[in-house]
């Protein structure tokens, strides 16, 4: 087994779109999206003898609160890697990531892992002297809606070219309130469409982007990547703007990320001036329809706030403050399924480390998450 930087990225690439999962953020292109913003990328990949068995991308995050090495939704290791050497990759993975993060100047490295949260199971990475970040680096509880009769996420099975589900299919499970919506928002002449001009026509985004971050209250993720993300995406046919019109008037848009068999819903916005008109949901629902039509396996709604089943059969969003309770019920109203992941971690790898922790508990503590 051995870990070694990466120089070819159309084995990168290929090896990552094989896989169970197969997360964007992982791809070589993300790497360029953090380069240009930047923040420089590390590829390092593990192999047996000439076979690549995972790969993992950590961006250098020179961040005022703490620099350090950053690896979101990964390392990838290859599903058909029993469980004896799982443990041994990770081990391997993390004393390259260490002495690179080291050579970087970081003082700790943050790993958000795409692995599903399963108690005791064998395929949970223990890591060493690891402690659990104060914040969470992305979605940790994730909706998703199955495309195909296998789940390719959680069947036994991995196979992500079964028997395709219909549009009748997917409506079916939605919540009659959603299925409504939408054909509400089709009767009022509400219009989607994908821009043909995606970096141009993210200004129309971003002016709505701004209304909503001030009408929510949240920190809107940067101009410059979101822009970054769709100059290098768009062209490989892996960013697609949406946008929805009502009198011909721009008032819903999205910007989402097609890769590997996956469509994710990234970042959304919409205007208050018609806010009885449910262009969000004619929006989602043709996002859908078109990874359908894409032959997509997976349709990836991204965070929302993890819930409980009450005694009366109510489910409940356990943490009111959690950043995802405005948009839970919008997003579970389409129908799908709930995926925890494990929650992510921090190496400590210099005393500076427990300056940052300190700074961000507090933070947490008044967020009230």
């Amino acid at each position: 087994m051995i870990v070694q930087p990466s120089t070819k990225r159309q084995e990168w690439e290929d090896f990552l779109k094989a896989q169970r999962f197969s997360p964007f953020l992982q791809s070589w292109t993300m790497g360029d999206v953090f380069q240009e913003i930047g923040q420089d990328p590390i590829r390092l990949e593990v192999r047996e003898g000439n076979e690549i068995i995972a790969i993992c991308q950590a961006i250098v995050v020179p961040a005022k609160r703490g620099r350090h090495l950053m690896v979101q939704y990964g390392p990838i290791v290859s599903h058909r890697l029993p469980a004896t050497g799982y443990q041994l990759l990770w081990n391997e993975l993390v004393k390259a990531l260490s002495d690179i993060a080291v050579e970087h100047r970081c003082s700790f490295l943050r790993i958000s892992p795409f692995t599903p949260f399963i108690p005791f199971s064998p395929f949970t990475p223990d890591v060493k002297k690891s402690l659990p970040s104060p914040l969470h680096l992305l979605s940790e509880y994730t909706w998703y809606i199955p495309l195909r009769t296998v789940d390719r996420w959680q069947d036994d099975v991995f196979d992500r070219n079964s028997e395709a589900r219909s549009d009748d299919e997917i409506k079916m499970d939605m919540r009659k309130t959603t299925r409504n919506l939408i054909g509400r928002a089709e009767r009022e002449g509400v219009t989607v469409t994908a821009s043909k001009n995606p970096n141009s026509d993210l200004d129309i985004y971003f002016k709505l982007q701004e209304e909503t971050y001030k009408r929510h209250h949240f920190v809107p993720y940067r101009e410059s990547f979101i822009r970054a993300q769709v100059k290098h995406f768009a062209p490989q046919n892996q960013a697609i703007v949406y946008i929805a019109k009502y009198l011909d008037e721009p008032i819903a848009a999205s910007v989402h990320m097609t890769y590997g068999g996956v469509t994710s819903y990234h970042h959304g916005a919409s205007t208050h001036k018609y806010a009885k008109i449910p262009a969000s949901y004619l929006l989602q629902w043709t996002a859908i329809h078109e990874a359908l039509q894409r032959g997509d396996s997976i349709y990836n709604f991204w965070g929302i706030a993890p819930r409980k089943i009450h005694d009366n059969g109510e489910e409940i969003i356990i943490n009111k403050n959690h950043p995802f309770a405005g948009v839970t019920t919008f997003k579970t109203g389409f129908g799908g399924k709930p995926f925890p992941l494990v929650h992510c971690f921090d190496i400590p790898l210099s005393n500076t480390y427990y300056l940052t922790r300190a700074f961000e508990q507090v933070r947490k503590w008044r967020r009230g998450f």
